[in-house]
């Protein structure tokens, strides 16, 4: 158990005296009486909090009145992507209402177990894509490296739900349960861009992630180094100092961070936030687009707009995924493309991401958006801009 860190300590002070950029707040958790009683310390310590994750239907029936699908999705989800909240995250989940969209993403309800038509257990294909364990080789220049099981949170969306979930205690993994990747990639010059992801890799003790961080990074075709990750969303209280000085010693290392709604976007959530980009490590954000949660484009608009505001720049809104148990979060492709004619034009080309949709089967990432080109010819193009007026360029 630790101090909070320095800078982590000056802004909350600050808070007091400065508004901050979002308003977005969760309840006091020591009027939650599951938490009445716990220490700040104890709040504030990350392994605290992976420690007392909520994963039983009694403990999360003191935070919030479930209702009757959601208790027979909690009695059903076990073993893989078995219920696992943060404290934290629970005192973001609106009490009352079974529509809240933080609640939605975390709390097990009974449609995730029909499988609908053409549902995949593993729908990029990630598996067939694997030339050597944690490994997945698509694209020619990049790979990924899937480093853990474990995360802070299960996503009830999850698209590798086969692989990560089961939290139970298991023996520490194998010093060199990495090698046949760490070979790979040393022996595939053409491999300049690796990205570390699970799981969660900032669920990993930091000696640990450090050490997978060097060997890749000893590697002298690897050029740049991304950490996939949802912890400063769902468990910001691990992005201590320690980790982040670790992390800025092996600069450039960026950081694509899952946000899916303007609520996530807490002033805990900023401050984890601020102390990464406050070390020069740039931060992107990965939407997936869900049913009931985000799929307005005012809710997205507002989530975009929050994201700049800590210094997020969003990347993708990614279709979510055909994988098994998730119908009841897919949107319409045309939902996504109505968001982006909402968002190109309307707002600053920094806050705008690309909607893509990854290719069921191993296909990739697929662009997606509205059609600005209305004809073409031999050295002229017809175009729309955002209000519909037609413009035509001549080369």
């Amino acid at each position: 158990m630790s101090n909070l860190p320095a800078v982590e300590n000056q802004k909350i002070k600050q808070e007091a005296i400065v508004p901050p950029r979002t308003t977005k707040r969760s309840r006091d958790y020591q009027q939650i009486p599951l938490y009445k009683d716990v220490n700040p310390l104890d709040w504030e310590d990350w392994r605290w909090q992976i420690k007392n994750r909520i994963c039983t239907k009694d403990a999360l029936s003191q935070i919030i009145n479930l209702t009757p699908n959601e208790e027979k999705g909690i009695d059903k989800a076990k073993g893989r992507l078995s219920m696992a909240i943060t404290p934290y995250w629970g005192t973001l989940l609106d009490p009352e209402d079974e529509n809240c969209p933080i609640r939605r993403q975390a709390v097990p309800v009974a449609e995730e177990f029909i499988v609908s038509p053409h549902e995949m257990t593993d729908p990029c294909a990630e598996d067939r894509d694997s030339p050597a364990p944690h490994l997945v080789h698509r694209y020619p220049d990049r790979v990924l490296l899937l480093s853990t099981e474990q995360c802070a949170m299960y996503c009830r969306h999850c698209t590798r739900r086969r692989l990560v979930g089961d939290h139970e205690e298991k023996e520490a993994d194998p010093a060199n349960k990495f090698d046949a990747a760490i070979e790979y990639i040393k022996s595939n010059r053409k491999i300049r861009d690796v990205l570390i992801s699970g799981g969660d890799p900032l669920i990993l003790e930091d000696d640990v992630l450090e050490s997978l961080i060097e060997r890749i990074r000893s590697i002298s075709h690897v050029e740049l180094l991304r950490l996939g990750t949802r912890v400063p969303v769902t468990l910001p209280q691990r992005i201590t100092e320690k980790l982040v000085n670790m992390l800025k010693k092996y600069s450039p290392i960026w950081l694509s961070i899952h946000f899916n709604h303007p609520k996530e976007i807490t002033k805990r959530c900023e401050i984890a936030c601020d102390m990464l980009s406050e070390a020069g490590i740039p931060l992107g954000s990965q939407t997936v687009l869900l049913k009931g949660i985000n799929d307005r484009p005012y809710i997205m608009k507002k989530m975009v707009h929050d994201l700049l505001k800590i210094r997020v720049r969003p990347y993708y809104i990614y279709q979510c995924d055909p994988v098994r148990g998730t119908q009841h979060f897919r949107t319409p492709v045309a939902t996504g493309i109505n968001i982006m004619e909402k968002l190109r034009g309307h707002t600053s080309g920094y806050a705008v991401p690309t909607y893509v949709i990854d290719g069921p089967g191993g296909g990739g990432k697929i662009p997606v958006g509205p059609n600005y080109i209305l004809s073409q010819a031999k050295g002229k193009y017809v175009l729309r801009n955002y209000k519909g007026k037609i413009y035509t360029y001549l080369e």
